[in-house]
């Protein structure tokens, strides 16, 4: 008999026993059965940047704020806070999945997470792929520049015409900065961290920003600071953070959407101080 003869049976009789397994409601070794839908389940894995103080941020120490990671890591920061407090409301348990940023949309709707609580905006092309819950915070959009630099003084986005402006990849932050007219839009930095060393380093004249995590920028580079414009001279966009669920989760989004209802807008603001206050110097 010839090896592929051997092999064509071996083939054979493994898809007739697999097909035998299925026919009996029986699954194969190795492969797990599928996780019940969020609503049903105990546990909310919430995805998020874990880069991205105050809003998310990684740190080898636990907490009280902390959630695990790994065995080196655990997850802490506002986003974390509204996770917990989420997950109280619901009585259920609360696992967060790190992931690049760029990955969350992809992992919501391939099921490795249940939401994204990441300081992500609502906006009409993430609708096409995701739902949003009402927004769980509202910010406000400034830039971060060097301490001396020529724009400290500035009160209107136009007065940013001609400086080279950097924001982060796929983000509102990034997508604004055309609003500023002659900008120098420099291409998109993969992190915010990244952006922020590029203004360091003098490669960029201002880094988009909201206002809770230019604080901790500034308060950790004394060589920076914010400049906030008057009214009705900023960017034009949604300044809110909303939770990202599957299309085909309405039921789990009711859940989190009751769940909000009953955090009040003071309670949010306390949690969001409290994450300020304690965020690192920098991002891991």
């Amino acid at each position: 008999m010839s090896k592929f003869t051997k092999y064509a049976k071996k083939l054979l009789a493994l898809t007739l026993t697999a097909a035998a397994l299925v026919s009996t409601g029986a699954t194969l070794t190795g492969c797990s059965a599928k996780r019940a839908s969020a609503a049903e389940s105990d546990v909310i894995r919430v995805g998020m940047e874990c880069n991205y103080a105050p809003f998310n941020w990684t740190t080898p120490e636990a907490s009280d704020t902390t959630i695990q990671l790994s065995t080196a890591d655990y997850a802490d920061g506002y986003d974390v806070a509204m996770a917990k407090r989420l997950g109280e409301i619901l009585g259920k348990e609360v696992e967060i999945v790190k992931l690049d940023w760029d990955n969350l949309i992809l992992s919501l709707q391939n099921q490795q997470i249940d939401c994204i609580i990441a300081g992500m905006t609502d906006t009409v092309e993430r609708e096409e792929e995701v739902n949003f819950t009402s927004p769980y915070y509202e910010s406000e959009e400034v830039m971060i520049v060097s301490a001396n630099s020529k724009y400290v003084d500035a009160t209107s986005i136009q007065d940013f015409t001609g400086a080279t402006i950097q924001g982060q990849m796929n983000t509102v932050y990034d997508e604004v900065i055309d609003q500023i007219e002659d900008v120098n839009h420099k291409a998109a930095a993969e992190t915010f961290p990244a952006a922020i060393q590029a203004l360091q380093s003098g490669a960029v004249d201002g880094v988009v920003s909201e206002l809770p995590v230019a604080i901790g920028v500034t308060e950790a580079n004394p060589d920076l600071t914010i400049v906030r414009f008057a009214e009705g001279q900023g960017f034009t966009a949604n300044t809110t953070v909303s939770i990202a669920v599957r299309k085909t989760d309405p039921e789990f989004q009711a859940q989190l959407e009751g769940a909000l209802s009953q955090i009040t807008e003071e309670e949010r603001n306390q949690m969001m101080e409290a994450a300020v206050e304690c965020q690192p110097a920098e991002n891991e």
